[in-house]
């Protein structure tokens, strides 16, 4: 009798054991996890239930404590919070996949070879592309559009340079925009040679031409499509610099539906009559969509001589680059923002851009602290406005990439004496506190990795130039990768719900199989994203023949 009462007793301790072990939906274990907290923590397991992450700690405290229907050992793999790109363009890249992509031509003749090619297989009625970069040819020099003219004498041909500030069009879309010798814009440029359009606009002028909309399934498909690229290369968040009201409510529509998962924080575009809109309707936060920012452009690029320079380029004595809209314009809707309690990011590339923009945020901000507005690529900064950022609490949004990519010709655009205003993005961080780095896609390419080292390195992935594009700016692998993650999260107010792995938090990771923290730097971007994981459900995982 003792020994069966003993037996029961025996068993009801073991029922009692196991139901008072908490549950998890999965465990990630035997990882090197980098958490991203404060200390800059690493650990080895992490538990995940209803889509966050409700503990972290060693294998076997993790193991012993939560039960789950399912487990992953990584087997020494890297775990990494989910990349952040903290300015890109999702929906401009979308309609990419559904376009000409010049990209890497090496000279017009190739971009006519990519046009032809693509409208023998898809005979659209309006052929736009984008991608081409005369700084890349051998000529280097905008392209006109007489052999397009030739090629397509009733078909509309619009394509875009990489860095957007700039497009070619040919007469068919011209007289289909309303274009000719006597139209002015305001804040662009219709480029003319004897008296005659030659097909270049830059910056507004670009405003004018009538492009085709892809209708709602292909666009749908595109997005999707899309997203699966974001999700091989470890992104789970992308800030989508610039939206329309239609996109707003399409990617709304869809994350609701379920047919998009991607997090995205949207900025509202600058347009008339939108940004009143969104500050009546009021901010949009879902678990997957945050609108609560606006967009604004203070001047063009660089590659396209738009940024707007305190002195003229060195290489076109005449010009200071491009002011977009008036001073008035970017007070009025600083005051607007402030009241509302939204966020400012402006597009500000040349050193009298970046000044402009923190004369207007000291102004309108008055002392205001936590407001996070923000200057969006800060390209070229002299050494007294980069410390400006600090005092006024402003958050420099950085593409690193930009910099390995316009290293080739940015001192024949600057000047020796100006380089050290060029991409100071160490500097920036010193004043700021943090930087945010995003990649431009798809300006440039969509990789964050490619981020991590243009901004460690400073370097193109030969080498070049020995010791790094004016090394002295470059980042820490440390800043590097809080710059992907829990900067770009705070940068966007979201730091206290993804950008580290940490209690409470989304459980949005990367798994990589190796340690960019601590790989060779000939290896980091041969390093391979093994898995994404979204709010704990596995989006990606990489197949065995890649």
């Amino acid at each position: 009798m003792r020994t069966h009462i003993f037996k029961v007793l025996f068993l009801a301790l073991v029922l009692s054991a196991c139901t008072d072990h908490p549950k998890a939906d999965l465990i990630i274990y035997n990882a090197k996890i980098y958490t991203l907290d404060s200390a800059f923590s690493t650990t080895r397991a992490m538990a995940i239930k209803d889509g966050k992450i409700i503990a972290t700690g060693t294998v076997d405290s993790i193991r012993k404590t939560y039960r789950a229907p399912k487990s992953i050992d990584m087997d020494g793999k890297f775990v990494y919070p989910g990349f952040n790109d903290a300015h890109s363009h999702f929906m401009g890249y979308a309609g990419t996949l559904r376009s000409v992509n010049l990209v890497g031509t090496t000279s017009f003749d190739e971009v006519l070879e990519r046009i032809k090619t693509f409208q023998a297989e898809h005979k659209t009625q309006y052929i736009t592309g984008r991608g081409w970069d005369q700084n890349d040819w051998e000529v280097k020099e905008f392209p006109t559009k007489e052999r397009l003219d030739e090629l397509f004498p009733e078909t509309p041909v619009f394509v875009r340079r990489i860095d957007g500030h700039a497009g070619l069009a040919n007469q068919a879309a011209l007289k289909l925009a309303g274009i000719d010798t006597s139209t002015i814009v305001r804040g662009g440029i219709i480029e003319k040679k004897n008296g005659k359009l030659t097909g270049i606009l830059v910056d507004n002028a670009m405003d004018l031409i009538v492009e085709p909309r892809l209708d709602h399934q292909l666009l749908t498909k595109a997005l999707q499509e899309a997203e699966q690229n974001l999700f091989a290369v470890g992104l789970t968040t992308v800030t989508d610099a610039g939206l329309e009201h239609y996109q707003i409510e399409l990617l709304d529509s869809l994350q609701k539906e379920g047919l998009l998962n991607i997090r995205v924080y949207a900025m509202v575009s600058d347009k008339k009559g939108l940004v009143d809109y969104y500050l009546e309707k009021g901010q949009i936060k879902t678990d997957k969509l945050n609108v609560s920012s606006v967009k604004f452009y203070l001047d063009g690029a660089l590659g396209s001589r738009g940024a707007l320079m305190l002195h003229p380029y060195s290489d076109d004595p005449q010009n200071e680059g491009l002011q977009i809209d008036s001073i008035g314009h970017y007070l009025a809707s600083a005051e607007k923002l402030k009241a509302a309690g939204w966020q400012m990011c402006v597009h500000a590339i040349g050193d009298s851009a970046n000044r402009l923009v923190l004369n207007v945020y000291e102004q309108v901000l008055q002392g205001k602290e936590d407001h996070r507005w923000r200057a969006e690529h800060s390209q070229v900064v002299t050494p007294a406005d980069v410390q400006r950022f600090g005092k006024l609490g402003v958050i420099p949004s950085i593409q690193p990439t930009h910099a390995t990519s316009d290293m080739y010709w940015a001192e024949n655009r600057l000047g020796s004496a100006r380089m050290n205003e060029a991409y100071p993005y160490q500097d920036l961080l010193q004043s700021a506190g943090m930087v945010a780095l995003g990649t431009d896609f798809p300006i440039e390419g969509i990789d964050p990795l490619r981020t991590f080292y243009s901004a460690v390195f400073r370097q193109d992935e030969k080498g070049y130039p020995d010791g790094g594009f004016t090394p002295d700016q470059k980042l820490t692998r440390e800043q590097a990768l809080r710059g992907m993650t829990i900067w770009a999260a705070y940068a966007g107010f979201e730091e206290k719900v993804k950008g580290s792995l940490e209690v409470g938090k989304w459980a949005d990771f990367v798994v990589l199989d190796q340690d960019i923290m601590t790989a060779p730097q000939e290896n980091i971007l041969k390093t391979k994203v093994v898995m994404t994981f979204l709010g704990g459900e596995n989006v990606y995982t990489l197949s065995k023949s890649e």
